[in-house]
């Protein structure tokens, strides 16, 4: 997995790290059991401060998508195909997506365009994991 951070960005560092590591496994790039770098060596080799990498872990642990240890390090807790959302979740992600989609119309775009951005989204996920499986559509 590849993070590319803009570091001119509105968007805090650590919100880049998580979003591109919820993306990769929404995609299947990073499936269940998958190893990531430590802070450390991901702070280095990013060039940022290795709080910054802890934080966005730190988020990415309190979600459900990883596990930290000190003997296994960060490791991909779930991904797509790893069983139903834990009870919960549901709800607190559709607040968080009325507030994103509010923000899209709020600057312009209409229903049909968040819509159809929608869709290709989640049509990008699925191809990417029946890709990632071998699978014919």
């Amino acid at each position: 997995m590849i993070l590319n951070l803009d570091l001119s960005s509105e968007v805090p560092i650590y919100q880049q790290i998580r979003d591109q590591v919820v993306v990769a496994v929404a995609t299947g790039e990073l499936v269940e059991g998958s190893a990531l770098p430590s802070t450390r060596q991901l702070a280095g080799d990013l060039g940022i401060n290795f709080h910054t990498v802890n934080k966005a872990y730190d988020l990415l642990r309190r979600e459900g998508l990883l596990l930290l240890t000190r003997k296994s390090g960060a490791v991909v807790r779930r991904g797509p195909r790893s069983g139903p959302a834990e009870h919960g979740f549901a709800e607190e992600w559709a607040g968080r997506l009325r507030t994103l989609l509010a923000e899209a119309v709020a600057r312009g775009l209409d229903g049909p365009a968040v819509l159809a951005a929608c869709a290709a989204a989640v049509d990008g996920f699925d191809a990417a994991t029946t890709t990632m499986r071998g699978e014919a559509r």
